[in-house]
C-alpha cells in the first residue's frame, strides 16, 4: 500500500494513505489490521482525511515495512465488525450538528424577518403540540414546561428568545440521542456473536472447525456450557437454553428436536445438533439492539431518579412562575422563571454521564451491560473471587501425567484430551492443549459424553466405562479405587499441582497433574480493592483445603472455602446479600455461573466459559485482574460526577432564577444561560472519568 509519512516523532507516526477516497469499510479493516500487531499500543484512522495516528513500541522499520505489506483485501476482518462498528453513525450525527449549528446561525443573517418569524412559529409548534399531548395524558412534566415557556415567547412576540430555546433544546437532543446510540450500538456489539471454533457433524464424528467455514445446512453440535454460533433447527437431542441476551429472561428454555434456536444463547444443560439456517451475524446485532433499547438494563437507579425528579419539578417551576407575577405583576420577571427549570439539565446529563461511562469502560477492554451495573459496584463492599482462571493464571498447564495402570503416560494424556476437548473449562483446555503439543492425535475414540457441573466427565471406551474430574467425583460418587500396590505412589503425589483423575472400570488410571499458578497482580489487585472500599474479599474453589489455604495466604484475603459446589458459591452470596451487603462475584467456569447470577454484580472473564460470560453483568479481558481496580474506580469517579451534576444543575439554575425575580436578567438571557449551562453540563458529562 503506498503512503506518505505527514509527521513522526520517536513511537509515533502519522500516516496518509495514497487513494482516491477512504471509504467507511476500509477505515475500520485498517483499524483491525493496525489494532492486532503486537507492538502497536494505539491507533486512529481518519476515513475523511485518510490518515492514521499510530502509537507503536519497537523499530520503525518494522512498522513501515507492515504499512507497505498492507492490502485491503487480504486482511480476514470477523463477521460484523465492519457493518456495526459505528464509524458511519459518528460522522452522521456529527455532520447534523454541524448542519445545526451552520443553519441556525445563517438563517439569522440571510433570512429576513418575516421569514424568520414564520420559521420560528412553525417550529414552536412542534414543541407546544407535544406539550399539550403531554397533558392530554393527565401529566404535568417536561414538554409541558417546554411549550409553556416556547408559547409564552412567542406570543409576546419574543420571537429570538423562542428560538434560541428551541435551538438548544435540539441541540441537547441531538446529543442525547447521539451518545444513547452510540453506547448501545458499542454495547450490541461487544455482546455479539464471536465464534471461533465449532464442533462439525459429518456421519457420525464431531470434527472441530473454523466457524467461518461452516455454510447453511450443515449440522452442528453444541455442547452443554457453549454458545450456540448460528441460528437453525434442532434435529438432535435436548438442551435447557438460556436466551438472556436475546429476550432478557433469565429462565432457560427448553429445545427439543423440531425447535428453532438463535445464535448467541447458551446451552445451560444438555446437549443438541443444529441444523444451520443462517451463517450471519448481523441479525444478531440487530436482536440484541432490540432487546437493549426494550429493556430497562441500562437504566441505573440514579437515571431512574433524575428522570422522576425532573418530572416532579416541573408543576413547581409552573407554580413559581405564577406566584413570581401574582406578587409582582411583572411578567418579564415571570418569564425569567419559566425559562429556567431543572428537569432539563437532570434529564439530559444523567443519562449521558451513564452511557459515557459504559463507553470508557469498552477502552479498558471491559463490557458493561447496563448502568445499573456501575453503581451496584460502587456501593458494593463484598467481592467473592472463584479461584482457578481468576486468582489463577486464566491458562494452566500439564505438568506431569502418572500412570497408575501400567499403561504409557503420553497414551493416558491422548484419552483424557478426547474427552476433555468437549467442555469449556481452563483445566480441560489444559489437558487438550498439552496432548496437541505432544502432538498426540485424539480422534474420537468413545460413545456420547455426560458432563456432570463441578465433578467431570463419564463415557464409554471400547466398551469400559472411563470418567474423569475431580478427587469427590472420581473416587466419592463413583467409588473408583486406586490399583493394588500403587497406594504409596497416589499418597506421594505433587503437593505443589492441581489434580485431575482418571480412572477406567472403577480403577485410577492416571493422575494429570495441572500447573495453576498464581496470578502476579493477584496480590495487589486484592490490596487495592481493599483500599478502594472494598471491606470483605473472600475466595471460594473447589480445590482441596490444603491448595485453597496456600493461595488464600499469598493473596491475602479475608475469607476462603475450599472444596465448594455451585451450589456453596450461590449459598453465599445469597447470605450475605441477606445480610443486607453488596456483592459482586468473579468467576469464569461453568460452576460460577448461580453465583454470578446471584450476586448483585457478576464479572466474568473473557476466556472463560460462554455461559459465565452470558449471565454475568459485566466482562473483563484475561489479560490481568487490575481491570476490576479500574472498574471500581470508574463507578466511584462516575456517582461522583452524577452528585457534582446536582450540585451544579440545582445551584446554577436558582441562581438564575433569583437574578431573574431580581430583574437583573432578562427572560432572553435567562434562558440562553439555562439552555447554555445545559449542554456545557452534557458535554462534560460526555468526558472520561479515567485519566492516564
Amino acid at each position: 500500500m503506498k503512503f506518505q509519512i505527514k509527521h513522526e516523532i520517536k513511537g509515533r507516526m502519522r500516516v496518509h494513505f495514497i487513494q482516491r477516497r477512504m471509504t467507511y469499510r476500509q477505515a475500520d479493516t485498517l483499524l483491525y489490521f493496525l489494532h492486532n500487531l503486537k507492538y502497536v499500543t494505539s491507533v486512529q484512522v481518519y476515513d475523511r482525511t485518510g490518515d492514521a495516528v499510530i502509537c507503536y513500541v519497537g523499530e520503525r522499520q518494522e512498522m513501515i515495512d507492515k504499512l507497505r505489506a498492507f492490502h485491503y483485501e487480504d486482511v480476514k476482518v470477523p463477521s460484523g465488525l465492519l457493518e456495526n462498528s459505528g464509524r458511519e453513525l459518528n460522522q452522521k450525527y456529527q455532520d447534523k450538528l454541524f448542519n445545526k449549528v451552520i443553519f441556525h446561525y445563517a438563517r439569522k443573517v440571510l433570512l429576513p424577518v418575516p421569514l424568520q418569524v414564520c420559521y420560528t412559529g412553525i417550529l414552536s409548534m412542534k414543541y407546544i403540540w407535544k406539550g399539550i399531548r403531554t397533558l392530554a395524558k393527565r401529566k404535568i412534566e417536561v414538554p409541558v414546561l417546554d411549550a409553556t415557556a416556547i408559547g409564552i415567547s412567542m406570543l409576546r412576540g419574543d420571537f429570538n428568545t423562542a428560538g434560541s430555546v428551541m435551538f438548544l433544546l435540539g441541540i441537547g437532543e441531538l446529543l442525547e440521542e447521539w451518545t444513547h446510540k452510540k453506547s448501545v450500538d458499542d454495547l450490541a456489539r461487544t455482546m455479539s456473536l464471536n465464534v471461533g471454533k465449532v464442533w462439525l457433524k459429518q456421519e457420525e464424528q464431531e470434527i472441530l472447525v473454523s466457524a467461518s467455514d461452516v455454510r447453511a445446512g450443515d449440522k452442528v453440535v453444541v455442547h452443554m456450557g457453549n454458545i450456540i454460533p448460528f441460528d437453525g433447527i434442532v434435529t438432535e437431542g435436548e438442551a435447557m437454553v438460556n436466551q438472556a441476551s436475546l429476550t432478557g429472561e433469565s429462565v432457560p428454555v427448553r429445545k427439543a428436536e423440531d425447535a428453532y434456536v438463535y445464535a448467541g444463547t447458551v446451552v445451560e444443560e444438555g446437549e443438541v445438533t443444529v441444523n444451520v439456517k443462517e451463517v450471519g451475524g448481523s441479525s444478531r446485532f440487530e436482536k440484541i439492539v432490540t432487546m437493549i433499547e426494550e429493556s430497562e438494563k441500562l437504566k441505573s437507579a440514579s437515571e431512574s431518579k433524575a428522570e422522576h425528579l425532573a418530572d416532579r419539578l416541573v408543576p413547581y417551576t409552573l407554580l413559581g412562575t405564577g406566584l413570581v407575577y401574582l406578587f409582582t405583576r411583572n411578567i418579564t420577571k415571570a418569564l425569567s422563571v419559566l425559562m429556567v427549570d431543572f428537569s432539563c439539565a437532570l434529564k439530559l446529563a444523567m443519562p449521558i454521564s451513564v452511557l459515557s461511562a459504559i463507553r470508557e469502560a469498552s477502552l479498558y477492554n471491559v463490557t458493561v451491560k447496563g448502568g445499573k451495573y456501575l453503581e451496584a459496584i460502587a456501593e458494593a463492599d463484598t467481592i467473592v473471587f472463584d479461584k482457578t482462571g481468576t486468582l489463577t493464571k486464566a491458562r494452566p498447564a500439564v505438568a506431569e501425567v502418572i500412570s497408575f495402570n501400567g499403561q504409557e503416560p503420553d497414551e493416558l494424556l491422548r484419552i483424557a484430551a478426547c474427552l476433555e476437548e468437549h467442555f469449556p473449562h481452563s483445566m480441560a483446555k489444559a489437558v487438550v492443549d498439552a496432548a496437541e503439543e505432544k502432538n498426540l492425535c485424539h480422534e474420537e475414540m468413545h460413545t456420547k459424553v455426560e458432563y456432570i457441573v463441578a465433578h467431570g466427565i463419564s463415557t464409554t471406551i471400547e466398551g469400559r466405562r472411563a470418567v474423569i474430574g475431580s478427587y469427590h467425583f472420581v473416587f466419592e460418587d463413583e467409588g473408583c479405587k486406586i490399583p493394588v500396590g500403587m497406594e504409596d505412589r497416589f499418597r506421594n503425589l505433587p503437593l505443589e499441582y492441581s489434580h485431575l483423575y482418571l480412572a477406567m472400570e472403577q480403577e485410577l488410571a492416571a493422575v494429570i497433574c495441572i500447573e495453576d499458578p498464581l496470578r502476579e497482580e493477584a496480590a495487589a489487585v486484592i490490596n487495592s480493592l481493599k483500599k478502594a472500599g472494598i471491606s470483605k474479599v473472600v475466595m471460594m474453589t473447589g480445590d482441596s483445603e490444603r491448595t485453597a489455604s496456600a493461595i488464600a495466604e499469598s493473596v491475602g484475603v479475608d475469607e476462603y472455602y475450599a472444596e465448594v459446589l455451585p451450589e456453596d458459591k450461590a449459598g453465599f452470596v445469597e447470605k450475605e446479600k441477606a445480610e443486607g451487603r453488596k456483592v459482586i462475584m468473579i468467576g469464569d467456569g461453568i460452576n460460577d455461573s448461580p453465583a454470578l447470577s446471584a450476586a448483585d454484580v457478576g464479572i466474568a472473564i473473557s476466556d472463560g466459559a460462554e455461559i459465565a460470560k452470558e449471565i454475568a453483568d459485566i466482562t473483563i479481558g484475561a489479560d490481568n485482574l487490575y481491570q476490576i481496580v479500574t472498574l471500581k474506580l470508574l463507578s466511584d469517579s462516575l456517582m461522583r460526577r452524577i452528585r457534582k451534576n446536582y450540585r451544579v444543575i440545582v445551584g446554577f439554575n436558582t441562581g438564575l432564577i433569583v437574578l431573574g425575580v431580581g430583574g437583573i436578567l432578562q427572560p432572553a438571557s435567562s434562558a440562553l444561560l439555562h439552555n447554555a449551562s445545559t449542554l456545557c453540563i452534557g458535554l462534560e458529562s460526555m468526558r472520561n472519568l479515567l485519566t492516564d
